[in-house]
Order: structure tokens, then C-alpha cells, then sequence
């Protein structure tokens, strides 16, 4: 094996000799140096071929990732659905106004909440697997909840449905990019758990096709709805194929089932490869399974050991940024907004923003684990904060005439200004897209094991505090300090998130998920998680100069 950074763990030839003749054997491992939080770095064995995605890898990925199609849609559906003309007549709210489209879009943010909070704590004792198909069922209950709204209490019935939708949708954000996280050879990590964030913005991209495809229909806010529930019985009929996380199974003492899809991952490694690698995991979780048990020791060690709250900070800081920038009122409001800015088909707008969401999503995809998380993100989160005041600027001379007032069809703005807005927008969008849109959902290696389930529900939740918190004062925020104070604010938020990142946010590319819990052994270890980096590229030019 090549040299390893001293804080991590090196196996000797001899020990790969000793893996293979006794393979079932996951307590007899080699003789391994744990690093201070004590795990054992997985990537300390090298499987030939890990670099590469195989069709098995890109197939499991892809079935997990519809979770995030469906929360891409049901997030990107709601704005078509408020602006169709029969959804306020069918709802029996005539007209519909702004609190109340502030409550159908935030009930399903409300319920994300209290899922993502949940949603951990299952995975950890059920399995990723089965949140998985949980979330499925939920999702379509929600769908038919929302289709099916009639009668004189049909507003409430469709705020149910979507409060329904969100507990779906608060287990799949969570439990999807923890499960390909874990599936995932580290040196496709990030590339992996982004292409998750690319099924959420390509059914952001599906809502609005089906919004545009049924604005004309009688009741067609229903039909868009209703689809919803046709990718979670997909991603049902596909959950057979799907296997168990490794490290779940080997928590649970399943090593051979963990065999068994270790030689699916790693198709060109060596049988001694991939019995060791089983082996040093399988150590690495029963090194932390003994270290507590049940769910206030677990919340203990998430918050009284450094290194673990280091993490936590870390995650939850994140995912405020995200959503606490305000991109949600974007897909969530983008066709009342840009009915109210002047344009004629505000669904077409909204269109293009969520394809210019999808397409700078999958520019992250390529570049996420070579570029590195903490350099992309200090680059496109100061990219948004100039946006946001060049759409500030663009609201304030858009509606001077009117008092800084948008009224509802663009009806006495200065028209000039419009293109402005939605240039900044655009802009706006793929630095969100390329960064802080995806970054956060790497969420999964900031932790150990033994904490992981619980750090990543509470991280998720300050995801959805934060959307709930943007979601249900947008409207209320523009009617309050107008659209050009209300987008001025949220680049005054960006800037704070600009500076959390560059101080604190370290960068974990390329490293293992055990070698990202050495970064915070002493502190947010933004320097020692670039020595780590550089040491493990020169071990591994050394390796591949022996080869």
C-alpha cells in the first residue's frame, strides 16, 4: 500500500493476505491505528478501479435519486398550480390570496420539517432502505389527497394533502444523499450525492413542463397535482433492486450480505480488496456502535464531543444558507412574481428558471469533487449576494411609478427594467445551482457513524425551518418593504453565508467520510483538511508511480 497521512491508517500487504483467508471473520481485522474520533478510514484499502462509475453504481443511484425528482416536483408544482385560473373557484377562495397561497406552500414545508426530524431516527433503526419506500407511499397519499380536493372545506383538504406531501418529502431530502453517501466509493462521493440534487431540479423542470402543458385545461391545477404520484410508484416497482447500505447491514452483523454488494460497487477490485475493505468498515462501525446507544446517549455524543458538534455547526450552518437566501421563493412564487413583474406567460419564466437550475446543477455534478465544496462555495455564494442587489436595484427603478407596490399584471411598472430582473435572476440561479444548492446535501460525511442518522435529521431540519420561514413571509415580506427591500435583505443574508464559509467550512473533496471526522478532531480544520488532501495526492502519485 502507499504511505498514508499519519493520522490515518495503513494496511500492510501481509494484512490483505490475512482478509482473504479468513473473510467472514469482521472482528478479526488487521491491525489498524484509529484516528481521534475513533473510526477506521475505509479508504485506507484501495479497490482497484474505485474511481470508476460502474452501470451497478449509476443504476442504484439513479433508483435512489427519484426520491429527489419527486421533492423537485412537488416543490416546482405548487406555482403552476396558484396561478391556474379554476384553483381559486375549486378551492372555494375567491380570490386567492396571498397568506392563503402563503399556507398551500408552506404546509408542505411544515410537514418537511417534522419528517426530516423523524426521518433519521428511522434510517437508523429500520434502515435506509425502508425510509425509502415509506416515503414513496406518503408521497402518493399526499398526490391524491391534493387531486381529490372538493367541497366546501376542498382549501383545507388540499392543505392537508400538502402537509401530507411534506413528511414525504422531509424523509427523501434527508434520506436519500445520506444513503448514496454511504453507497459510494469516496472518489466519486460528491459526484454521486449531487446527481440527487440533479433529479431534484430536473423535477423542477417536469412541473413546469406539466404546468405549461395543462394552464389551459378546466381544472388542470388538479392534473398537475395528481402526477405527483406517478415517479413514487415508479421508485416502488424499483426498490427491489435497491441494496441495503453497508454500513447499516455491518452495523446489524450482515457480513455477507455486505460482500455481496461490495463486489457489485467494486466490480474491477480483487476478492482480497473487497473482503478487507468489508472488514475494516465493519470495524469502523462497531468502534462507534459501542461508543452509545439509544437516542439521548446519541444526541450527547452529537453535541458534547468536538469534533461531532463541529460537524453539526457545520451541517445545519449550510443548509440555512440555502434556503434562508431566499432561492425558494423562486420556485415556489416564480410565475406570480413574474406575473406581477410584467410577462405575459409568467409559467414560461418560470420554466426558464428552473432549467437554468437543472442545467448549472449538472455543471456541479462535474465539477463538485474536483474543484472541492469550500472553493466553489466562496465563489458563487458572494456570485448570488451581487445578483440579488442588481435585482434589488432593477425593483427599485421597476417600480418607482407605483410607490415600490408590484401590482398583480405588471400594470404601470417601468417594462425597461424587466429584462434586468430576470437577468439577475438567472444569474442568481446558476451560482445557486453550481454551490450552495448542492453542497449542503453532502451533509452525510461531516459525521460518524454512530451519529450520523441523528446529525443529518437536525441538520435537515434547519434546512426546512429555514424554507418554512422563507416560504410563508415572501409574498408578506414584498407587501411590507417592497420587492427591491425584500431581495436587498436576502443579499444582506447571503453575504453572512459568504463569510460562515470562508471562516468555518473546510474542505472534505476527496477525503473518506472517516478521514472528514479527523478534520474536526481539534478544530474546523480548514487548514489540516488541506494538509490531508495534499498528503493523500502525493501517497497516491507514489502509488500509481509503483504500479
Amino acid at each position: 500500500m502507499a504511505p498514508r497521512p499519519a493520522s490515518t491508517s495503513t494496511v500492510s500487504a501481509e494484512d490483505t493476505h490475512k482478509a482473504a483467508d479468513q473473510p467472514q471473520d469482521a472482528s478479526r481485522a488487521p491491525s489498524i491505528k484509529y484516528n481521534t474520533s475513533g473510526e477506521v478510514d475505509e479508504s485506507i484499502v484501495r479497490a482497484e478501479g474505485e474511481d470508476r462509475t460502474t452501470l451497478f453504481v449509476w443504476g442504484l443511484v439513479t433508483a435512489a435519486a427519484t426520491g429527489g425528482l419527486l421533492f423537485g416536483f412537488d416543490t416546482g408544482v405548487i406555482g403552476g398550480a396558484l396561478v391556474h385560473r379554476d384553483v381559486a373557484a375549486d378551492l372555494g377562495r375567491v380570490p386567492l390570496r396571498n397568506f392563503q397561497k402563503e399556507i398551500l406552500t408552506s404546509a408542505t414545508t411544515l410537514g418537511a420539517l417534522f419528517g426530516g426530524m423523524g426521518s433519521g431516527i428511522l434510517a437508523d433503526l429500520l434502515g435506509r432502505k425502508f425510509v425509502i419506500g415509506l416515503a414513496d407511499v406518503i408521497f402518493i397519499i399526499g398526490a391524491v389527497m391534493q387531486a381529490v380536493a372538493f367541497g366546501p372545506n376542498a382549501y383545507w383538504i388540499m392543505a392537508v394533502g400538502r402537509l401530507v406531501l411534506g413528511f414525504a418529502v422531509g424523509f427523501a431530502a434527508l434520506i436519500v444523499p445520506l444513503y448514496i453517501g454511504e453507497l459510494a466509493p469516496t472518489a466519486i462521493r460528491g459526484r454521486l450525492v449531487t446527481l440527487n440534487v440533479v433529479a431534484i431540479t430536473f423535477g423542477q423542470v417536469v412541473a413546469y413542463l406539466l404546468n405549461l402543458a395543462f394552464q389551459d385545461v378546466p381544472h388542470g391545477w388538479r392534473y398537475m397535482v395528481g402526477l405527483g404520484a406517478a415517479p413514487p410508484i415508479l421508485q416502488i416497482c424499483l426498490l427491489h433492486l435497491l441494496p441495503e447500505s453497508p454500513r447499516y447491514l455491518l452495523r446489524n452483523d450482515r457480513f455477507d450480505e455486505t460482500l455481496v454488494i461490495l463486489r457489485k460497487i467494486y466490480p474491477y477490485a480483487s476478492e482480497e480488496q473487497v473482503n478487507l475493505k468489508a472488514r475494516v468498515i465493519a470495524t469502523s462501525v462497531k468502534q462507534v456502535a459501542g461508543a452509545s446507544s439509544g437516542l439521548v446517549a446519541t444526541w450527547k455524543r452529537l453535541h458534547f464531543v468536538p469534533a461531532n458538534f463541529r460537524g453539526l455547526v457545520i451541517a445545519c450552518g449550510l443548509q440555512g444558507i440555502q434556503q434562508l437566501c431566499g432561492f425558494n421563493t423562486l420556485i415556489y412564487y416564480a410565475p406570480t412574481l413574474f406575473k406581477s413583474v410584467g410577462f405575459e406567460n409568467s409559467l414560461v419564466i418560470g420554466l426558464v428558471i428552473s432549467i437554468t437550475n437543472f442545467v448549472f446543477t449538472l455543471v456541479a455534478l462535474a465539477i463538485i469533487d474536483r474543484a472541492g465544496r469550500r472553493r466553489i462555495a466562496c465563489y458563487t455564494i458572494p456570485g448570488m449576494a451581487a445578483a440579488l442587489i442588481l435585482a434589488s436595484v432593477a425593483f427599485h427603478y421597476l417600480t418607482l411609478s407605483t410607490g415600490g407596490v408590484l401590482p398583480d399584471n405588471g400594470v404601470g411598472l417601468n417594462s425597461t427594467f424587466a429584462p434586468v430582473v430576470l437577468a439577475a435572476m438567472i444569474l442568481y440561479v446558476a451560482c445557486y445551482a453550481t454551490g450552495i444548492g448542492n453542497i449542503p446535501w453532502q451533509q452525510g460525511e461531516l459525521f460518524e457513524m454512530n451519529v450520523r442518522g441523528m446529525g443529518t435529521a437536525i441538520s435537515t431540519s434547519c434546512n426546512w425551518g429555514g424554507n418554512l420561514i422563507i416560504g410563508s413571509t415572501f409574498l408578506s415580506l414584498i407587501d411590507r418593504i417592497t420587492a427591491a427591500g425584500a431581495f436587498g435583505f436576502y443579499a444582506g443574508l447571503c453575504a453572512l453565508g459568504a463569510a460562515f464559509c470562508w471562516f468555518l467550512y473546510p474542505e472534505t473533496a476527496g477525503l473518506s467520510l472517516e478521514e472528514t471526522r479527523e478534520v474536526f478532531s481539534e478544530s474546523f480544520g480548514i487548514k489540516k483538511a488541506n494538509k490531508l488532501r495534499k498528503d493523500k495526492e502525493q501517497a497516491l502519485r507514489q502509488l500509481r508511480g509503483t504500479v
